[in-house]
């Protein structure tokens, strides 16, 4: 168990580090090339790194109740989701409203492709340790990681559609969708007991 506690904290740990570097190349690339969608993945890495020091606080030694504080982190990442769900809806909205069409970025292209290879595998492997470690905060969590794999490659995908076809919407409809799944997976998180 002592492993996969400390496999567990390694993965959060990592996840982090990612997602706060994460934060500065996707906002600086985003800004660079006027997309939204590159500013608001940026963004949305403030949310993984949220839900990351919930699930770590979750896995420290606890004087009190084990259910009750699997209730609370267990809200705690429905409360990320939830913010996901709507920045995105928000900033997708407004990008299809305005027809904010951005330039390419084909260094944003590949730094996604390299992103969302990452969030699958570290995905993957938290949702592992997670139901090894029976811990129910630890397994939504990585639905989140996942869930920040799926928007890198549905990013990825708009902006190479962008930049081969000119199709400015694919990018915020793309987020649509991914922020629909990120609501549906905070009302279950909420809905648990």
């Amino acid at each position: 168990m002592n492993d996969h506690r400390r496999t567990g904290r390694q993965l959060q740990q990592l996840t982090i580090g990612w997602n706060i570097a994460e934060v500065f190349v996707t906002v600086g690339l985003g800004i660079a090339a006027g997309s939204l969608a590159l500013v608001a993945f940026g963004l949305d890495s403030l949310i993984e790194v949220f839900a990351s020091v919930v699930v770590l606080w979750h896995m420290a030694p606890a004087d009190h109740e084990q259910r009750t504080r699997d209730d609370r982190a267990r809200r705690l990442v429905a409360v990320a989701f939830a913010l996901l769900a709507g920045y995105l809806m928000i900033a997708s909205v407004r990008a299809l409203w305005t027809q904010a069409e951005p330039d390419s970025s084909p260094i944003g292209i590949a730094y996604l492709a390299v992103t969302a290879v990452v969030m699958f595998a570290l995905a993957r492997a938290k949702n592992r340790v997670g139901r090894q470690l029976g811990s129910e905060p630890f397994v939504a969590e990585a639905r989140l990681t996942f869930l920040d794999g799926c928007l890198a490659t549905a990013i990825l995908v708009a902006l190479t559609l962008n930049t081969a076809f000119g199709w400015w919407w694919a990018d915020p409809l793309a987020a649509i969708v991914v922020g629909v799944v990120a609501a549906r997976e905070a009302l279950e998180l909420s809905e648990l007991r």
